[in-house]
Protein backbone atom coordinates (compact mmCIF):
# COMPACT_ATOMS: atom_id res chain seq x y z
CA UNK A 1 0.00 0.00 0.00
CA UNK A 2 2.35 2.41 1.05
CA UNK A 3 4.72 2.06 -2.17
CA UNK A 4 1.53 2.68 -4.52
CA UNK A 5 0.40 5.59 -1.88
CA UNK A 6 4.01 7.18 -3.01
CA UNK A 7 2.71 7.04 -6.23
CA UNK A 8 -0.59 8.91 -5.97
CA UNK A 9 1.83 11.53 -4.54
CA UNK A 10 3.99 11.31 -6.85
CA UNK A 11 1.06 11.78 -9.51
CA UNK A 12 -0.38 14.82 -7.77
CA UNK A 13 2.33 16.85 -8.67
CA UNK A 14 0.78 19.33 -10.96
CA UNK A 15 -1.95 19.32 -8.67
CA UNK A 16 0.47 20.81 -5.94
CA UNK A 17 2.09 23.14 -8.18
CA UNK A 18 -1.35 24.55 -9.25
CA UNK A 19 -2.87 25.17 -5.93
CA UNK A 20 1.05 26.40 -4.63
CA UNK A 21 1.03 28.96 -7.29
CA UNK A 22 -2.60 30.10 -7.32
CA UNK A 23 -2.09 30.77 -3.14
CA UNK A 24 1.19 32.56 -4.39
CA UNK A 25 -1.26 34.84 -6.25
CA UNK A 26 -3.19 35.96 -3.31
CA UNK A 27 -1.33 35.88 -0.51
CA UNK A 28 -3.00 37.30 2.62
CA UNK A 29 -1.12 38.10 6.00
CA UNK A 30 -1.56 36.91 9.00
CA UNK A 31 -5.03 37.08 11.17
CA UNK A 32 -6.37 38.39 7.81
CA UNK A 33 -6.23 34.75 5.77
CA UNK A 34 -9.57 34.84 5.31
CA UNK A 35 -9.69 34.09 1.28
CA UNK A 36 -7.02 31.23 1.77
CA UNK A 37 -9.18 29.42 4.62
CA UNK A 38 -12.16 29.33 2.46
CA UNK A 39 -9.98 28.04 -0.20
CA UNK A 40 -8.36 25.30 1.94
CA UNK A 41 -12.54 24.28 3.56
CA UNK A 42 -13.41 24.27 -0.38
CA UNK A 43 -10.68 21.22 -0.76
CA UNK A 44 -11.48 19.41 1.85
CA UNK A 45 -15.22 19.72 1.44
CA UNK A 46 -14.56 18.75 -2.87
CA UNK A 47 -13.12 15.58 -1.08
CA UNK A 48 -15.44 14.80 1.27
CA UNK A 49 -12.75 15.27 4.32
CA UNK A 50 -14.76 16.25 7.57
CA UNK A 51 -13.01 19.22 8.47
CA UNK A 52 -13.85 22.23 11.21
CA UNK A 53 -13.42 25.78 10.34
CA UNK A 54 -12.66 28.80 12.49
CA UNK A 55 -10.44 26.93 14.63
CA UNK A 56 -8.98 29.27 17.11
CA UNK A 57 -8.88 32.13 14.82
CA UNK A 58 -8.42 31.52 10.67
CA UNK A 59 -7.51 27.69 11.78
CA UNK A 60 -9.11 24.59 9.62
CA UNK A 61 -8.51 21.18 10.75
CA UNK A 62 -9.49 17.89 8.90
CA UNK A 63 -9.68 14.32 10.02
CA UNK A 64 -8.77 11.80 8.14
CA UNK A 65 -9.99 8.28 10.01
CA UNK A 66 -7.92 5.20 8.78
CA UNK A 67 -9.48 1.91 7.89
CA UNK A 68 -7.01 -0.14 10.70
CA UNK A 69 -6.72 0.60 14.62
CA UNK A 70 -3.55 3.05 15.41
CA UNK A 71 -2.60 6.11 16.84
CA UNK A 72 -3.84 9.69 15.99
CA UNK A 73 -1.08 11.22 14.31
CA UNK A 74 -1.21 15.53 13.15
CA UNK A 75 0.47 16.80 10.23
CA UNK A 76 0.26 20.58 10.20
CA UNK A 77 1.53 22.83 7.31
CA UNK A 78 1.17 27.16 8.45
CA UNK A 79 -0.69 29.27 5.15
CA UNK A 80 -0.01 33.12 6.25
CA UNK A 81 1.91 35.49 3.77
CA UNK A 82 4.42 38.25 4.51
CA UNK A 83 3.88 41.98 4.27
CA UNK A 84 6.31 41.79 1.18
CA UNK A 85 6.31 43.57 -2.24
CA UNK A 86 6.98 40.25 -4.52
CA UNK A 87 10.15 41.26 -6.80
CA UNK A 88 9.77 37.78 -8.59
CA UNK A 89 8.96 38.16 -12.46
CA UNK A 90 6.57 35.32 -12.65
CA UNK A 91 3.68 34.54 -14.06
CA UNK A 92 2.68 33.53 -10.63
CA UNK A 93 3.40 36.81 -8.86
CA UNK A 94 1.29 37.49 -5.99
CA UNK A 95 -1.51 40.09 -7.32
CA UNK A 96 -1.85 41.58 -3.73
CA UNK A 97 0.17 44.31 -3.63
CA UNK A 98 2.79 44.77 -0.75
CA UNK A 99 2.02 41.12 0.24
CA UNK A 100 3.81 37.77 -0.55
CA UNK A 101 4.69 34.48 0.23
CA UNK A 102 7.74 34.60 0.87
CA UNK A 103 8.79 31.85 3.64
CA UNK A 104 6.75 29.16 1.41
CA UNK A 105 3.99 28.61 3.09
CA UNK A 106 1.77 28.32 -0.16
CA UNK A 107 3.86 25.56 -0.65
CA UNK A 108 3.01 24.04 2.95
CA UNK A 109 -0.27 24.26 2.11
CA UNK A 110 -0.08 23.25 -1.33
CA UNK A 111 1.99 19.82 -0.26
CA UNK A 112 -0.55 18.75 2.33
CA UNK A 113 -3.64 19.18 0.59
CA UNK A 114 -2.07 16.90 -2.43
CA UNK A 115 -1.38 14.25 0.36
CA UNK A 116 -4.78 14.60 1.92
CA UNK A 117 -6.06 13.65 -1.68
CA UNK A 118 -3.65 11.19 -2.27
CA UNK A 119 -4.67 9.66 0.61
CA UNK A 120 -8.35 9.39 0.46
CA UNK A 121 -8.42 6.34 -2.01
CA UNK A 122 -6.18 4.41 0.37
CA UNK A 123 -8.18 5.52 3.28
CA UNK A 124 -9.43 1.49 4.29
CA UNK A 125 -5.96 0.57 4.65
CA UNK A 126 -4.50 3.29 6.63
CA UNK A 127 -4.13 2.93 10.45
CA UNK A 128 -4.80 5.05 13.43
CA UNK A 129 -6.31 8.56 11.72
CA UNK A 130 -4.60 11.55 10.26
CA UNK A 131 -5.46 14.91 11.53
CA UNK A 132 -4.67 17.71 9.12
CA UNK A 133 -3.59 21.23 10.71
CA UNK A 134 -3.79 24.25 8.79
CA UNK A 135 -2.31 26.84 10.57
CA UNK A 136 -2.75 30.79 10.16
CA UNK A 137 -0.53 33.29 11.51
CA UNK A 138 2.55 31.71 12.05
CA UNK A 139 4.75 34.54 11.01
CA UNK A 140 3.16 37.15 13.85
CA UNK A 141 3.40 36.67 17.25
CA UNK A 142 1.54 35.63 19.12
CA UNK A 143 1.02 33.60 16.19
CA UNK A 144 -1.89 30.71 15.67
CA UNK A 145 -0.44 27.54 17.24
CA UNK A 146 -1.43 28.36 20.57
CA UNK A 147 -4.63 29.53 19.66
CA UNK A 148 -5.71 26.55 17.81
CA UNK A 149 -3.92 24.18 20.76
CA UNK A 150 -5.93 25.91 22.71
CA UNK A 151 -9.42 24.73 21.49
CA UNK A 152 -7.76 21.48 22.00
CA UNK A 153 -6.71 20.46 18.86
CA UNK A 154 -4.04 18.03 20.48
CA UNK A 155 -6.00 16.89 23.06
CA UNK A 156 -6.30 13.05 21.99
CA UNK A 157 -3.56 13.43 19.28
CA UNK A 158 -0.56 10.95 20.16
CA UNK A 159 2.36 12.47 18.25
CA UNK A 160 2.20 15.78 15.58
CA UNK A 161 4.85 16.27 12.64
CA UNK A 162 5.63 18.90 10.06
CA UNK A 163 8.08 20.58 7.69
CA UNK A 164 9.33 24.07 6.26
CA UNK A 165 9.91 24.31 2.71
CA UNK A 166 14.05 25.33 2.63
CA UNK A 167 14.80 27.28 -0.07
CA UNK A 168 19.11 27.25 1.37
CA UNK A 169 19.25 23.69 1.57
CA UNK A 170 19.43 21.66 -1.51
CA UNK A 171 16.47 20.24 -3.19
CA UNK A 172 16.36 16.35 -2.19
CA UNK A 173 17.85 16.81 1.24
CA UNK A 174 15.87 16.72 4.35
CA UNK A 175 17.40 18.46 7.75
CA UNK A 176 16.59 18.21 11.34
CA UNK A 177 18.27 18.08 15.16
CA UNK A 178 17.31 15.68 17.72
CA UNK A 179 17.09 18.13 20.38
CA UNK A 180 17.11 21.79 19.74
CA UNK A 181 16.43 22.92 16.09
CA UNK A 182 15.30 26.51 16.03
CA UNK A 183 15.32 29.21 18.30
CA UNK A 184 13.15 30.98 20.99
CA UNK A 185 12.75 34.51 19.01
CA UNK A 186 12.43 37.47 21.40
CA UNK A 187 12.13 41.45 20.85
CA UNK A 188 12.29 44.65 22.47
CA UNK A 189 12.20 48.44 21.54
CA UNK A 190 14.36 50.67 24.14
CA UNK A 191 12.92 54.74 24.40
CA UNK A 192 15.44 56.64 25.33
CA UNK A 193 14.13 60.16 26.42
CA UNK A 194 16.83 63.40 26.36
CA UNK A 195 16.82 66.73 25.89
CA UNK A 196 16.96 67.96 22.49
CA UNK A 197 19.07 71.44 21.32
CA UNK A 198 20.89 73.19 18.79
CA UNK A 199 23.65 71.10 17.28
CA UNK A 200 26.23 74.01 18.16
CA UNK A 201 25.80 73.78 21.96
CA UNK A 202 26.02 70.20 22.55
CA UNK A 203 26.80 70.86 25.99
CA UNK A 204 23.58 72.11 26.82
CA UNK A 205 21.53 69.24 25.81
CA UNK A 206 21.58 65.28 26.44
CA UNK A 207 21.96 63.68 23.23
CA UNK A 208 19.63 60.88 22.63
CA UNK A 209 21.57 59.61 19.34
CA UNK A 210 25.18 59.24 21.18
CA UNK A 211 23.34 57.24 24.15
CA UNK A 212 21.55 55.05 21.71
CA UNK A 213 25.05 54.96 20.14
CA UNK A 214 26.01 53.99 22.89
CA UNK A 215 23.55 51.48 23.32
CA UNK A 216 24.01 49.58 20.24
CA UNK A 217 27.54 49.27 20.67
CA UNK A 218 27.45 48.07 24.49
CA UNK A 219 24.53 45.36 24.02
CA UNK A 220 26.79 43.50 21.66
CA UNK A 221 29.25 42.84 25.17
CA UNK A 222 26.00 40.73 26.69
CA UNK A 223 26.38 37.89 24.36
CA UNK A 224 30.15 37.67 24.34
CA UNK A 225 30.47 38.84 27.90
CA UNK A 226 27.64 37.78 30.02
CA UNK A 227 26.46 34.81 28.55
CA UNK A 228 28.19 31.22 28.82
CA UNK A 229 30.30 30.88 25.70
CA UNK A 230 29.12 27.04 25.46
CA UNK A 231 25.27 28.26 25.22
CA UNK A 232 23.69 29.83 21.71
CA UNK A 233 22.39 33.49 21.56
CA UNK A 234 22.06 36.09 19.85
CA UNK A 235 21.16 40.02 20.28
CA UNK A 236 20.56 41.87 17.29
CA UNK A 237 19.82 45.78 17.18
CA UNK A 238 17.24 46.39 13.66
CA UNK A 239 16.50 49.18 14.02
CA UNK A 240 17.77 53.06 15.46
CA UNK A 241 15.27 56.11 14.64
CA UNK A 242 15.90 59.91 16.27
CA UNK A 243 16.67 63.19 14.69
CA UNK A 244 14.78 65.30 12.44
CA UNK A 245 17.15 67.12 10.26
CA UNK A 246 20.97 68.05 10.60
CA UNK A 247 21.49 70.97 12.59
CA UNK A 248 19.42 69.66 16.02
CA UNK A 249 20.24 67.53 18.71
CA UNK A 250 17.54 64.93 19.04
CA UNK A 251 16.06 64.45 22.37
CA UNK A 252 14.57 61.28 21.88
CA UNK A 253 15.58 57.80 20.00
CA UNK A 254 14.35 54.20 19.56
CA UNK A 255 15.79 51.35 18.97
CA UNK A 256 14.53 47.98 17.95
CA UNK A 257 15.64 44.28 17.75
CA UNK A 258 15.49 40.45 18.35
CA UNK A 259 17.46 38.14 21.01
CA UNK A 260 17.29 34.56 20.26
CA UNK A 261 17.97 31.90 22.42
CA UNK A 262 17.47 27.75 23.09
CA UNK A 263 17.85 28.26 27.20
CA UNK A 264 15.25 29.55 29.12
CA UNK A 265 17.88 30.60 31.53
CA UNK A 266 19.86 32.24 29.07
CA UNK A 267 16.58 34.26 28.30
CA UNK A 268 16.62 35.53 31.58
CA UNK A 269 20.94 36.60 32.22
CA UNK A 270 20.13 38.28 28.63
CA UNK A 271 16.75 40.64 29.88
CA UNK A 272 18.67 41.26 32.91
CA UNK A 273 21.90 42.13 31.49
CA UNK A 274 20.26 44.35 28.95
CA UNK A 275 18.35 46.49 31.82
CA UNK A 276 21.67 46.61 33.88
CA UNK A 277 23.37 48.73 30.60
CA UNK A 278 20.42 50.68 29.53
CA UNK A 279 19.82 51.74 32.91
CA UNK A 280 23.44 53.17 33.24
CA UNK A 281 24.05 54.39 30.12
CA UNK A 282 20.66 56.76 30.48
CA UNK A 283 20.83 57.44 33.90
CA UNK A 284 24.47 57.94 33.41
CA UNK A 285 23.73 60.41 30.63
CA UNK A 286 20.74 62.32 32.89
CA UNK A 287 18.60 60.46 30.40
CA UNK A 288 14.69 58.53 31.17
CA UNK A 289 14.11 55.58 29.18
CA UNK A 290 11.53 52.61 28.76
CA UNK A 291 12.22 49.09 27.85
CA UNK A 292 9.90 46.78 26.53
CA UNK A 293 10.53 43.34 26.20
CA UNK A 294 8.60 40.76 24.63
CA UNK A 295 8.85 37.07 24.70
CA UNK A 296 7.92 35.62 21.84
CA UNK A 297 7.70 32.34 20.25
CA UNK A 298 9.93 29.62 22.49
CA UNK A 299 12.42 27.17 20.66
CA UNK A 300 11.78 24.47 18.56
CA UNK A 301 12.95 21.35 20.81
CA UNK A 302 12.19 18.21 18.70
CA UNK A 303 11.86 15.13 20.59
CA UNK A 304 14.93 12.76 20.13
CA UNK A 305 12.86 9.63 19.46
CA UNK A 306 10.30 11.40 16.81
CA UNK A 307 13.55 13.22 14.97
CA UNK A 308 15.12 10.00 14.88
CA UNK A 309 12.54 8.45 12.71
CA UNK A 310 12.63 11.56 10.45
CA UNK A 311 16.11 10.96 9.51
CA UNK A 312 16.58 6.74 9.92
CA UNK A 313 13.70 6.58 7.22
CA UNK A 314 12.56 9.29 5.37
CA UNK A 315 14.40 7.87 2.69
CA UNK A 316 11.63 4.96 2.47
CA UNK A 317 9.39 7.35 0.94
CA UNK A 318 11.84 8.25 -1.82
CA UNK A 319 15.14 6.71 -2.78
CA UNK A 320 16.28 10.18 -3.77
CA UNK A 321 16.12 11.66 -0.59
CA UNK A 322 19.16 12.25 1.45
CA UNK A 323 18.38 13.00 5.49
CA UNK A 324 21.05 15.08 7.34
CA UNK A 325 21.36 15.88 11.39
CA UNK A 326 21.84 19.81 11.16
CA UNK A 327 23.01 22.41 13.62
CA UNK A 328 19.95 23.87 14.93
CA UNK A 329 19.16 27.40 13.20
CA UNK A 330 18.64 30.85 14.59
CA UNK A 331 15.38 31.36 12.96
CA UNK A 332 11.99 30.96 15.08
CA UNK A 333 8.41 28.98 14.35
CA UNK A 334 5.36 28.56 16.59
CA UNK A 335 5.91 24.80 15.83
CA UNK A 336 7.35 25.05 19.28
CA UNK A 337 3.84 25.07 20.93
CA UNK A 338 3.01 21.66 19.71
CA UNK A 339 6.12 20.07 20.68
CA UNK A 340 5.62 21.54 23.69
CA UNK A 341 2.53 19.36 24.33
CA UNK A 342 2.93 16.43 21.85
CA UNK A 343 5.96 13.98 20.76
CA UNK A 344 7.16 14.85 17.62
CA UNK A 345 9.54 16.57 15.59
CA UNK A 346 9.99 19.65 12.98
CA UNK A 347 12.25 19.27 9.68
CA UNK A 348 13.66 21.12 6.96
CA UNK A 349 12.44 19.76 3.39
CA UNK A 350 15.17 21.11 0.84
CA UNK A 351 13.59 23.58 -1.90
CA UNK A 352 16.91 25.25 -3.06
CA UNK A 353 16.73 26.42 -6.91
CA UNK A 354 19.90 26.00 -8.10
CA UNK A 355 21.95 29.69 -8.96
CA UNK A 356 18.65 31.52 -7.33
CA UNK A 357 20.40 32.36 -3.22
CA UNK A 358 17.60 34.73 -2.08
CA UNK A 359 16.84 33.54 1.06
CA UNK A 360 13.24 33.71 2.95
CA UNK A 361 11.49 36.61 4.10
CA UNK A 362 13.21 38.61 0.85
CA UNK A 363 11.25 40.04 -2.29
CA UNK A 364 12.62 37.65 -4.43
CA UNK A 365 12.08 34.53 -2.21
CA UNK A 366 11.26 31.34 -4.41
CA UNK A 367 11.69 27.95 -4.27
CA UNK A 368 11.80 24.48 -6.44
CA UNK A 369 8.37 23.22 -7.02
CA UNK A 370 10.04 19.58 -7.40
CA UNK A 371 10.26 19.84 -3.60
CA UNK A 372 6.64 19.88 -2.68
CA UNK A 373 5.81 15.98 -2.99
CA UNK A 374 9.09 15.59 -1.12
CA UNK A 375 7.20 17.30 1.66
CA UNK A 376 3.80 14.96 1.12
CA UNK A 377 6.18 12.07 1.21
CA UNK A 378 8.45 12.90 4.02
CA UNK A 379 5.32 13.52 6.35
CA UNK A 380 3.03 11.03 5.90
CA UNK A 381 6.24 8.71 6.20
CA UNK A 382 6.59 10.08 9.37
CA UNK A 383 3.22 9.34 10.30
CA UNK A 384 3.55 5.43 8.88
CA UNK A 385 7.01 5.21 11.05
CA UNK A 386 5.26 6.15 14.39
CA UNK A 387 2.73 3.84 13.68
CA UNK A 388 4.77 0.95 12.91
CA UNK A 389 6.81 1.65 16.14
CA UNK A 390 4.11 2.32 18.28
CA UNK A 391 1.48 -0.50 16.92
Amino acid sequence: MWDSLFEAIDSQYENMVKTRRYLHQHPEVSFHESETASFIADTYKRLGIPYERNVGGNGIVATLKGGKPGRKVALRADFDALPIQEENDVAYKSKNDGVMHACGHDGHTASLLGLAEALLPFQDQIPGTVVFIHQHAEELPPGGAKAMIDTGVLDDVDAVFGTHLWATAPLGTIQTSKGPFMAGTDSFTIKIQGKGGHGAQPHLTKDAIVIGSQLVSSLQQVVSRRVDPLHTAVLTVGTFEAGQTFNIIADSSTLTGTVRTFNPEVQEVIIAEMEKLIKGACIGNGADYQFDYQKGYPPVINHPEQADLILQEAGKADSSLQTEEVDPSMAGEDFAYYLENKPGAYYFTGAQIPDHTYPHHHPKFNFDERALPHAAKTLIQAYRSYQEQNS
